[in-house]
Order: structure tokens, then sequence, then C-alpha cells
């Protein structure tokens, strides 16, 4: 198969995620992300240090999640359309993705009443822990909508505040 290889630079500075502190460029290290095409992409992704608390961070673009090999559009397909989507993922890896969504999507809610809380946004949604018949996927709809790219935008404000847990899914296989 095919691999295609990209230099993934920010043109901003970025604050550190535990922080708030400048960053400073210390390398970059490859990441492999696996396309809807069944095409592999190869990232030079920067390795960033933090100037107050010396913490190294990855500077991940929006269209990978952390710890996954296949691109957000890929996840997102298979989370939105568990049969028709046409994602060239084994049954297991597509297993391993509806488990971490599942179980990680109160804990992602939290996070995201606690980001609106910290920027004074006043549209949280009401009683969403009394919706406990909906879907994971409802239930994060209701706070970033369902639009294309909707996995983009919770991952990024979890991630840039350093709340996103590390997971390694193979360990949430039964």
């Amino acid at each position: 198969m095919k691999t295609t290889e990209f230099l993934v630079r920010g043109a901003a500075r970025i604050p550190s995620p535990c922080c708030g502190k400048d960053m400073s460029i210390i390398g970059t290290r490859k990441r492999k992300s696996k396309e809807r095409s069944g095409e592999t992409k190869l990232y030079s992704i920067r390795r960033l240090s933090c100037d107050n608390c010396s913490k190294i961070h990855h500077e991940l673009p929006d269209l990978l999640v952390p710890y996954k090999r296949y691109s957000s559009e890929c996840i997102e397909l298979v989370l939105s359309n568990p049969s028709t989507h046409d994602i060239p993922a084994d049954e297991s890896t597509l297993y391993r993705w509806f488990d971490w969504f599942n179980s990680l999507i109160d804990y992602w809610i939290g996070c995201l009443i606690s980001i609106m809380l910290r920027t004074n946004q006043e549209n949280i949604p009401l009683n969403w822990t009394s919706a406990n018949s909906e879907t994971a996927l409802h239930k994060i709809g209701r706070f970033v909508g369902d639009a294309p790219r909707w996995l983009e935008r919770f991952v990024r404000p979890i991630v840039n505040l350093n709340l996103w847990i590390h997971t390694r899914s193979a360990f949430l296989s039964s």
C-alpha cells in the first residue's frame, strides 16, 4: 500500500495544555494514520516541551485522534453509521472503537461541561444525565452537534486542556 508523508506544523504559538505557558520545539516524531481509502499516511508531528514544567506534548492535527491509528474521519464514519460504512478495518478494531467510545462518553461530557463552565458559556444542555436511554452518539451530539467532523469538535478542546485519558484500545477488549 502506498504511504504519503506530511509535515504537520501549526502557525500559531501553542500554549502548554498543562499550565498554559509557552512551549519550545524539541524535534519531531513519525505518526501513521490509515485513511478511508486504505492508504497509510505518515505525519511528522512536532514534539514540544513546556518551558515551565518541561512536560513533552505532541502537536496533533484535528484529523488524528490520540492513540488511534485511523483518521478521525474513519472512526467518526463507523461510529455514526455502524452498518453502512466503507472503512477498511477488521471487526475487532471496530468493536474496540465502539467499546472505547461508549466507555468514555460520560467522562468526555463531563469534560465538555467543565470547559463550558470555565469559559462562561451559557448553552450547556440541561439534564443531560437524565437521558440515560440515549445512545452515546446522541449524548455527545447534544454538545457538539451531528454535522460532519463532530469527533474533532470534542476531541480538540479536551486534548488541549490536558484532559484526554491515555488509552490503549487493545486493553479495552473483553
